[in-house]
């Protein structure tokens, strides 16, 4: 892999910027503090904005490594942030990253998370070179599984009683895309 840190990307009605502490706002009032969208989330759902303007001062600091991908989603129309996606765990030797994604229900079916991740999927492959990417969900999310399929992500297996978020303990369903599959 050749890391690069996160870059800004860009769609046709998305911007992916790094995060800044002006957006601990946003991020608690369109999703970080929805326990819906929380619900299949590791992390707890925020009770003030004190805790998202926590995790956003923890990222910035993190944001001088060069192998650290987290990526505010703003809608460009209103300059909105709407959600985050980000790389959540790196493995060097088999050049691997696991990505994952939370957005505002309020753009639920809208094709926003499908449109930035394909974007974060083309900047891993082409840029920072990696082999393979992965994506999982709980099975009781299949909205996040069908944004997974509609990027290209080929189902690899589901895992019972694998994983542990918001909703308790539950079975994981684990995506894939290699980049000789990314590339043909």
């Amino acid at each position: 892999m050749k890391h690069i840190g996160t870059q800004e990307l860009e769609t046709e009605r998305l911007i992916l910027r790094k995060f800044e502490i002006s957006d601990a706002d946003n991020m608690f009032k369109n999703w970080s503090s929805d326990s819906e969208v929380t619900k299949f989330l590791t992390w707890e759902t925020h009770k003030s904005i004190d805790d998202s303007k926590e995790i956003i001062s923890f990222w910035i600091h993190e944001y001088d490594k060069l192998d650290f991908y987290q990526w505010a989603i703003v809608l460009k129309e209103t300059n909105e942030v709407i959600g985050s996606i980000s790389v959540v765990k790196i493995m060097e030797k088999v050049n691997l990253v696991e990505t994952g994604y939370a957005i505002s229900r309020k753009y639920w079916g809208k094709g926003i998370t499908t449109e930035a991740f394909k974007k974060v999927i083309q900047f891993l492959f082409e840029k920072v070179e990696i082999n393979k990417l992965q994506a999982k969900h709980d099975l009781k999310n299949p909205a996040s599984g069908k944004v997974m399929k509609k990027c290209g992500l080929i189902y690899e297996g589901t895992l019972r009683q694998k994983g542990f978020c918001n909703a308790g303990v539950g079975d994981l369903v684990y995506y894939g895309l290699l980049k000789e599959e990314y590339f043909s």
